[in-house]
């Protein structure tokens, strides 16, 4: 390397005037460090892929070098763009390690056992419901029926339904309160 403190940026700033050896020599340069820097910060998966955000932030050098401020280091701006890649990488290949819970059945905790009076009572607050507010409220809680289908159901548009599902919400929410 030269006795330049910004050898890259020498070289980055002849490639961006033009000179094809001066690029080749930048990227010759930075390729093994890149490498070293993904090793480092995305141990965690395949080195094949490690490879693979090598190659994508040296792309990414390559189609975003005309943003890189001239008068500023070179570095930073090359760590940025590695690290960004490197964060992606590990969002879309996952960090954790995937394992059968039927290895860690008989450690896992049970279920708790569900409250043998709170279907008891939410039939009771429905009870004290409207028709048409407790039919919302079931259709959606119970059977996961969604709000276009919900409308369709009941011949109303996708507004108005949302409409009487939140009034129905609030109804159950009122009766909740004056219960407690």
């Amino acid at each position: 390397m030269s006795e330049n403190r910004d050898y890259w940026g020498d070289l980055l700033r002849a490639a961006n005037r033009g000179d094809a050896a001066a690029y080749a020599r930048f990227l010759a340069a930075l390729a093994p460090v890149l490498r070293g820097i993904v090793r480092a910060r995305a141990g965690g998966i395949d080195s094949g892929l490690r490879e693979d955000v090598v190659q994508e932030v040296l792309l990414t050098i390559h189609l975003k070098r005309h943003t890189w401020a001239e008068d500023r280091p070179v570095r930073p701006w090359v760590y940025a763009i590695a690290r960004f890649k490197i964060i992606d990488a590990l969002r879309r290949n996952g960090r954790d390690t995937t394992l059968p819970v039927d290895d860690f059945a008989d450690i896992l905790p049970a279920e708790a056992d569900a409250d043998p009076f709170q279907q008891r009572d939410t039939d009771r607050m429905l009870d004290q419901l409207d028709d048409r507010s407790r039919n919302i409220l079931c259709a959606v809680a119970y059977e996961g029926v969604k709000l276009a289908d919900l409308g369709r159901r009941f011949g109303l548009s996708q507004g108005t339904a949302r409409v009487a599902l939140h009034r129905a919400l609030g109804k159950l929410a009122a009766l909740r309160r004056k219960d407690q």
